[in-house]
């Protein structure tokens, strides 16, 4: 959603969008789940059947390369810290934090279309927000 939001605005070149997990279940190269695939392209984003996800822990370099991480829920930062104590020295947030907002957002993970519905929309209209202060380059941890 941010890829298509910065498409959007003409500068999608200019930013690399990188998603990548974190959880001990990651797995690299797995397919993306068919309850994120449909929820996506519900919204007019089609990932295709063979789109395959990032496991961070086989690729630590993304987030060396990284200038800004943005997390889902606190836990998932506390968790980076943990595994990567080199990013406590990245900006790092959660996606409503970034959004000046409070909260998580939540894994819709086995929880039903509802929720995933619910979670692309949350994010959805966290994402205009979030492109705003990508490109504004407010990225301090002094929050």
């Amino acid at each position: 959603m941010l890829r298509r939001e910065l498409r959007e605005r003409g500068i999608e070149s200019h930013v690399r969008v990188v998603s990548a997990g974190i959880a001990p279940y990651a797995r690299d190269g797995a397919l993306v789940s068919l309850d994120t695939r449909l929820a996506l392209r519900d919204d007019n984003i089609h990932l295709g059947e063979e789109a395959t996800s990032t496991d961070l822990k086989r690729h630590p370099e993304l987030l060396e390369q990284a200038d800004v991480v943005i997390a889902m829920t606190e836990q998932q930062k506390a968790d980076l810290v943990k595994l990567y104590p080199d990013a406590a020295e990245k900006p790092l947030h959660t996606l409503r934090e970034f959004a000046d907002e409070r909260g998580d957002i939540e894994d819709p993970f086995e929880k039903g279309d509802a929720k995933f519905t619910e979670v692309r929309e949350e994010i959805k209209r966290l994402i205009p927000t979030v492109a705003d202060r990508i490109l504004g380059a407010d990225w301090s941890l002094d929050e």
